[in-house]
């Protein structure tokens, strides 16, 4: 999978990109990440990738040229199969997407700033307009790096242990069930014995009987559209 991100703030991305997980899945070849400058694509001698909106509101845009000839260039030498814009009025991202975006082979990921982009990017050129949260941050870097941490760590080979990205949270529309690790007795705060049994069968019921408990008092709203 290759996934190109378009930024202001290279600096931001390229420590991140090259750590962990990212930085496994890179070196056994089954992720490209390519972090892209948008001021290197803009005609302004000033580097200038924004100007002020038409309509006298407040703050900068980000203007059509850079991006669109920026998108441009990547879409001459490959297939994209999503050009995601990261924006607080997207469709809040969470784990089936995440899915259905590691099922891909090529995608972009422009990082909003300042108020936003010219709309007309927005209708012609981008397929997904995504958000982390009900809130607003400077710039949409962190986005990004949320997005391509939570995309990469699925694509099969990524993970050491292929069922741990299974058994996370929110797969299934349920929260994950407790875990515990040595010792199994600690200041008398005790394991619970099943997962001491060896009973696979067992641990299993255990398990979703947990995940659905702590569902249910947690993220209600989770089970509610696991239900329709």
């Amino acid at each position: 999978m290759r996934i190109d991100i378009i930024t202001v703030l290279p600096e931001m991305l390229t420590g991140f990109v090259g750590t962990s997980i990212l930085a496994r899945a890179q070196k056994k070849g089954l992720a490209e990440i390519h972090i892209h400058n948008l001021r290197d694509y803009t005609t302004d001698k000033h580097r200038r990738v924004d100007d002020y909106p038409f309509g006298g509101f407040a703050g900068m845009v980000m203007q059509c040229q850079p991006i669109d000839d920026c998108i441009s260039h990547l879409k001459a030498e490959r297939h994209y199969d999503a050009i995601i814009f990261t924006t607080p009025d997207g469709r809040q991202f969470d784990q089936p997407m995440a899915n259905s975006f590691s099922l891909m082979q090529n995608v972009i990921i422009l990082c909003g700033h300042y108020k936003g982009i010219d709309y007309r990017i927005r209708e012609h050129l981008i397929t997904h307009e995504v958000s982390i949260g009900d809130y607003v941050l400077t710039g949409g870097e962190l986005a990004a790096a949320v997005m391509t941490d939570a995309i990469v760590r699925l694509i099969p080979g990524v993970l050491s242990d292929e069922q741990s990205a299974l058994s996370d949270s929110f797969q299934d529309n349920l929260l994950a069930a407790p875990v515990y690790t040595r010792p199994a007795d600690y200041k008398g705060w005790r394991v619970p014995d099943i997962l001491l049994s060896g009973h696979e069968a067992k641990i299993k019921e255990w398990e979703l009987t947990q995940s659905l408990e702590r569902t249910r008092r947690l993220r209600p709203d989770l089970l509610a559209e696991r239900h329709k």
